[in-house]
């Protein structure tokens, strides 16, 4: 069962597309001051009473972290229960008559992509949308020559059109959105990346949903899943993520009416109130995430609709750290954005609904960054024996922290094994059990974004495509059946 709409006080009329720049600045006045004090009170009371401080810390943290896996536990037990995901059969969708869907624009940004462009509009030519009834928008930096050459190089369908975006700071794709938003002829909406391969009845899906469900649903947000998940232990270990994070944390996020951080692919949207809501923020790397929390503050539901689109798991770990830490980066931006004045985001939230975005979009890349602290102590201690570490342990913040340690590990390896059963993809479960790996290079990867967010908050680190195994194949051929996808097809 879906929650009901929520009311929500009435916003200001915003202003014209594109003035969404609430990440500009990393930190607002206020948070610089409480942040000031709160280092004062830190470094007084480590000169004053360094035992009771670091203690107190270590407690406070360590609450932190059980309330964190609880939340993911409750999250996990909600999607396992009743997902609420949108469900439209192929013949449901196929039923609507070519004359009586939507205008849908479909945007895509891309940035020195040439070696993908051609297997994305291979893909889009492949989605069964009338042609005449589709706007999509390539949206091309004017400086990137190549992919501009890889665009025109083939035939041009009638539904294409090249948008050159011009050079203006910062970079990023949400300002190239921005600009295929104010172009954009579609009563309907959504973002393909170049690598990706969406599913062919998507678009239909969606306009159909759209058109059954309230006009409080703005969103939906289809699955990702990638296609090269054999390539290596590294593709794996993601393919297992995502596979929770769609099947499990977003679903559940939905049953628990909470905001929904968006994927930053394959959602689609009602295009008035995109509009409405200034479209996405220029300085934000995760701007599919702060959209989806503003989409909640204006009262608007975000629905995870039950169609696949394939992507490229990063397959190299150096490419792959890129990537994550422009995503825990573009994450902290959103959690410090909407923590401002956060009485007023309380109120508009809830209380439950604006602790649980606390816990998911601040704490999940915080506790990444925590991590190595806590395995360094944990080290220290069984291997050395050294004695400050018992310090900082009294008796009930060792209970604590034993249930961290103990059951909070557990809870992770838990639900990556119990995502890696549901995609149904043989050697998932295995090597799901040595995910600890991958939580190292997650916390690589939030120490480098923490880095990044003070000295580069709104530089967006490019990742690499075409470095999949089969990813050149699909420019020429049909997408192949992939239990990820295949258990969505026929739905």
């Amino acid at each position: 069962m879906i929650p009901a709409p929520r009311s929500r006080p009435d916003a200001p009329a915003p202003p014209p597309i594109g003035a969404q720049t609430a990440a500009r600045r990393t930190l607002s006045n206020g948070q610089r001051v409480l942040l000031a004090g709160i280092g004062v009170l830190f470094v007084g009371g480590c000169a004053l009473a360094p035992a009771p401080t670091l203690v107190s810390l270590v407690a406070l943290l360590s609450i932190v972290y059980i309330a964190a896996f609880a939340e993911r536990l409750v999250l996990l037990h909600k999607a396992v229960r009743d997902p609420g995901l949108i469900t439209i059969s192929p013949a449901d969708a196929r039923a609507v008559p070519d004359d009586d869907l939507p205008i849908y624009t479909v945007l895509v940004p891309a940035y020195r992509e040439p070696e993908v462009l051609a297997q994305l509009l291979a893909s889009i030519a492949r989605l069964e949308y009338p042609a005449d009834r589709l706007e999509v928008l390539l949206l091309l930096e004017e400086d990137d020559e190549e992919t501009l050459a890889a665009a025109g190089a083939g035939p041009s369908p009638a539904y294409l059109r090249v948008v050159r975006v011009p050079y203006s700071e910062p970079r990023t794709k949400p300002k190239a959105c921005n600009i295929g938003l104010g172009l954009a002829r579609g009563d309907l909406i959504t973002i393909f990346d170049a690598e990706d391969r969406p599913e062919p009845l998507q678009l239909r899906r969606a306009a159909l949903a759209f058109r059954r469900l309230p006009a409080t649903v703005a969103c939906l947000q289809a699955k990702l899943a990638f296609f090269n998940h054999e390539q290596n232990l590294l593709t794996r270990w993601f393919t297992t993520e995502y596979a929770m994070w769609f099947e499990q944390m977003l679903p559940g996020l939905v049953r628990q009416d909470a905001p929904v951080p968006l994927g930053g692919t394959s959602n689609h949207f009602r295009t008035d109130v995109l509009r409405a809501l200034d479209g996405w923020d220029a300085f934000n790397v995760t701007e599919d995430a702060d959209l989806g929390v503003r989409l909640y503050r204006r009262g608007y539901r975000t629905l995870i609709l039950d169609s696949v689109t394939l992507e490229e798991a990063n397959s190299d770990a150096i490419n792959w750290l890129k990537q994550r830490s422009r995503w825990y980066k573009g994450y902290l931006q959103t959690w410090l954005v909407h923590s401002r004045q956060p009485l007023r985001r309380c109120r508009e939230m809830g209380p439950a609904a604006y602790l649980r975005f606390n816990l998911f979009v601040g704490g999940t890349p915080m506790l990444a960054i925590l991590n190595p602290v806590f395995w360094a102590l944990t080290l220290m201690w069984f291997v050395g024996r050294v004695g400050f570490v018992r310090t900082l342990f009294p008796t009930g913040v060792l209970y604590i922290s034993l249930v961290c340690l103990v059951a909070g590990n557990f809870t992770f390896v838990y639900i990556n094994v119990l995502a890696a059963r549901a995609t149904g993809l043989p050697g998932l479960v295995s090597r799901s059990l040595l995910s600890v790996g991958y939580w190292v290079l997650m916390s690589l990867a939030a120490g480098k974004a923490l880095v990044q967010l003070i000295i580069a908050p709104s530089f967006w680190e490019k990742t690499a495509h075409g470095l999949g195994s089969g990813a050149s194949a699909a420019a020429v051929e049909p997408v192949s059946a992939n239990p990820l996808e295949a258990s969505h097809a026929n739905a």
